[in-house]
């Protein structure tokens, strides 16, 4: 599955450094630019490196040089639709995926590649009311930069494999794990998701498929419970012998 080509092309702003996308992002929403996403458009602040990155709960969010880091807003259903990190999880597992890659997703914000990190999602949608107005969604993509233990970045998942016609010889990591490649990339995913916004049943299906099931399950309040499957809205159904319990992201 390829994502469609957008009908309105992205705007977007690039960064050197700053400290947060998200809070860049914030700032040119807020001078104006909000009334173009509910009229279609689609936004995204990228930088080269973030100082002060933030994930789910406020934890640290490491994005040095090397990686596609960046913050968007997407016009969005009024009344929601399809779950926004699903939807978002499976637009950009489908284009790494075409990279020859098997990316799982563990609910509720990472893609993993063998079991380790390669991207953190941070989907927040903008209300009035009960009234969607906007999604928002931050995104980190780890190319060629450093990662932590239990990460992996694109130039070691890629490491092997062909890397197609034209690409130069002596190269230090695959051609596609550079931040410029691996932008259009994201973008395509993202456009996905706003193409499927309105489908939650096959956001679902794709994002089950591709959901991280981990043989040790998932521990919830001290103990270990199975994947079990996903819910329409985009919770977690966890099953323990004969109980079963949903988890729902907080946006």
């Amino acid at each position: 599955m390829r994502a469609p080509a957008p009908t309105v092309p992205w705007r977007l702003r690039r960064l050197a450094v700053c400290a947060s996308t998200e809070r860049e992002l914030d700032r040119w929403l807020a001078a104006g630019a909000s009334a173009a996403v509910q009229g279609g458009q689609r936004l995204a602040v990228l930088a080269r490196h973030q100082r002060h990155g933030q994930g789910q709960q406020g934890r640290i969010w490491l994005a040095p040089v090397g990686g596609v880091w960046l913050s968007a807003a997407l016009p969005w259903p009024e009344r929601q639709g399809a779950a926004l990190g699903l939807a978002v999880a499976v637009g950009v597992a489908l284009q790494l995926e075409r990279l020859g890659l098997e990316p799982r997703i563990k609910w509720p914000n990472d893609l993993l590649l063998g079991g380790r990190k390669l991207a953190g999602l941070l989907p927040r949608l903008r209300l009035r009311g009960e009234r969607v107005r906007w999604a928002q969604v931050g995104l980190g993509l780890n190319g060629v930069n450093r990662v932590p233990a239990g990460a992996i970045n694109l130039a070691t998942a890629l490491a092997g494999l062909p890397a197609g016609p034209g690409a130069g010889r002596g190269r230090p990591w695959h051609p596609q794990a550079v931040p410029r490649r691996l932008l259009p990339l994201v973008l395509a995913g993202l456009d996905w998701a706003v193409a499927q916004a309105d489908e939650p049943t096959l956001v679902r299906a794709q994002a089950e498929a591709r959901l991280w099931r981990p043989a040790e399950g998932v521990q919830l309040a001290g103990q270990p419970w199975q994947v079990e499957g996903l819910e329409i809205d985009g919770g977690l159904r966890l099953r323990r012998g004969a109980l079963l319990t949903r988890i729902h992201r907080q946006f």
